[in-house]
């Protein structure tokens, strides 16, 4: 299915697309677990962060490609969170199979301009691309608390950009360790019929589950997710570990971190879909 497709189709039906970062290798099997266990497409993400912690994009960005190309659901790659022109370059070249172009740190017009000339590139060879319209400030860009995204304007930067998806603001905030976040769903309904493409929530970690799937009903598209997932992975290794202080094989303590994490994507992918 051509990459695009999953996104337009799914804003069409009204459903959500689940997508969930990948830190480590054990996050990609994790992930195409937990959607195929729930019979539903996923994406799975590399931030330009996590390809900053591996050294490099390559070795983590090869091996979930197969991971994804052998899942018998459909899974597209994604990177995520790139303000690295070079480094969505690389990506393009390597296979991958969609991009977010972050530029939201940059001045209005700045971004504009950087983001349209990334499109060109990313669209000569066949790849989408997801933009973030947003405010010079913080790792959070336009997703720091309290940050709105205006319709109008968003309307405008997509046609001027002629990116695929658009990330907005709408309540959510990076990196929460607590899904306590509140949504402007107006908000959200007034972006869906402003723009012509569909939307992206950033920072829903922090959202709870009620308001993701009120978000998907007035609009919302795809759905990222990484902190949350974290956290779970996160506890069940302690957990191992406090129970069993002389384990040394790291197996025996992350695979329970790697089931957390797809019993969690599976969870999550079915209520999006039935939003």
């Amino acid at each position: 299915m051509p990459t695009q497709t999953l996104l337009t189709d799914a804003r069409a039906a009204g459903r959500g697309l689940g997508a969930f970062n990948v830190v480590l290798l054990e996050h990609a099997e994790a992930i195409v677990d937990g959607a195929q266990r729930a019979g539903l497409p996923v994406v799975l993400q590399i931030s330009q962060n996590c390809a900053a912690y591996h050294g490099g994009l390559a070795p983590l960005l090869l091996a979930t490609l197969e991971i994804a190309r052998t899942a018998t659901v459909p899974a597209l790659v994604h990177l995520d969170h790139a303000d690295d022109e070079d480094l969505v370059r690389e990506a393009v070249e390597r296979g991958v199979h969609t991009v977010m172009y972050d530029g939201s740190r940059f001045e209005h017009a700045e971004n504009v301009e950087r983001t349209r000339r990334v499109t060109e590139f990313c669209h000569a060879h066949g790849v989408p691309v997801e933009a973030e319209l947003g405010e010079v400030g913080g790792k959070d860009g336009v997703h720091a608390p309290g940050a709105r995204t205006e319709p109008g304007e968003a309307a405008e930067f997509v046609a001027a950009t002629g990116v695929d998806s658009l990330a907005v603001a709408v309540g959510s905030s990076h990196a929460m360790t607590e899904r306590t976040a509140a949504l402007d769903l107006d908000l959200v309904a007034a972006l869906a019929a402003a723009v012509p493409v569909p939307l992206v929530l950033h920072g829903s970690s922090g959202v709870p589950d009620d308001q993701l799937a009120a978000a998907v009903r007035a609009g919302m598209t795809k759905v990222n997710v990484s902190t949350h997932l974290n956290g779970l992975f996160t506890r069940a290794v302690r957990e191992v570990l406090a129970d069993r202080p002389e384990l040394v094989d790291p197996r025996k303590y992350v695979a329970p971190g790697r089931e957390a994490v797809a019993a969690e994507v599976e969870r999550l992918l079915r209520l999006l879909a039935l939003s």
